[in-house]
């Protein structure tokens, strides 16, 4: 699928998914309906699309090239199939999303895998806000699957999480794991601060630097590393537990090299 020209509003296409494009002919492909700002359209009216069939072959994959930026809700609620992306993809990728897998090849909007409840969504650049989180309004985040993005990522990662995996090999911006109540969020790079605010359960490990800790956390112990998924990850890391303004008992896991500036805590060990 291309776009026909650059769109100028949002639109919305939660029919671009392989669940729904499954057993349908071209025809019936180009006649799906979709939200260009608030005039309903046909799949065919805005995207160029062209279908090829191989023989035996089961699983549904939908490549999207060019800029859909203001595409958004693109695979959500999808169970199975592959859907690429070459090129940046608008809000609310993969929301819902319990099964089959997502890559983009480029530069995911906010809400990537909101509410997500399993599948893979793998993102080559980077992303905006609020990953893996629900919409406003919403209590229900992310509760299974697994979101890997490989640049940066933005404020309020793994908002109200309560399961899965979130790894992002760059640096995130204030507020991940804000409300965490379970599962694992792991930063190779660093965070702007204010990790784990209000959170319940669940890890939040930081590879990279971070200006300070809410002092809402108390430090437990250092651990000379952490698994992650089967994977050993080395440390030192300072443990702390938090956040106790909420009885909750997170697991907040940081690089001890890349923060001298928190060697103060080791006092009270």
């Amino acid at each position: 699928m291309t776009p026909k020209y650059k769109f100028r509003v949002p639109v919305y296409a939660e029919c671009i998914s392989p669940d729904i494009f499954s057993g349908k002919s071209v025809e019936e492909i180009l006649a799906l309906k979709v939200w260009e700002g608030n005039k309903n359209r046909s799949l065919g009216d805005l995207f160029n699309v062209s279908v090829e069939k191989e023989s035996g072959e089961a699983e549904v994959v939908i490549y999207l090239s060019g800029d859909f930026i203001k595409v958004r809700r693109v695979g959500a609620n999808m169970t199975t199939g592959k859907i690429i992306v070459d090129g940046d993809i608008g809000m609310h990728l993969g929301e819902g999303m319990r099964g089959g897998e997502i890559i983009v090849n480029g530069y995911a909007d906010s809400w990537l895998g909101g509410s997500m409840k399993g599948g893979r969504i793998e993102v080559k650049g980077s992303a905006g806000d609020y990953i893996g989180a629900p919409y406003r309004g919403s209590k229900d985040g992310m509760k299974g699957g697994t979101i890997i993005i490989y640049g940066d990522a933005g404020r309020e990662v793994g908002c109200l999480m309560m399961g899965g995996l979130i790894r992002i090999y760059g640096s995130v911006k204030h507020f991940v794991g804000i409300n965490m109540v379970d599962g694992t969020i792991v930063i190779h790079g660093d965070c702007a601060g204010k990790a784990g605010g209000g959170m319940r359960g669940g890890r939040i490990i930081i590879c990279g630097h971070i200006p300070s800790i809410l002092p809402t956390f108390t430090i437990e112990d250092i651990r000379p590393s952490v698994n992650v998924d089967g994977e050993k990850i080395s440390g030192p890391f300072y443990r702390f537990v938090g956040d106790v303004s909420d009885k909750g008992e997170g697991r907040l896991f940081v690089s001890k090299e890349k923060n001298p500036h928190l060697s103060f805590y080791e006092k009270y060990l």
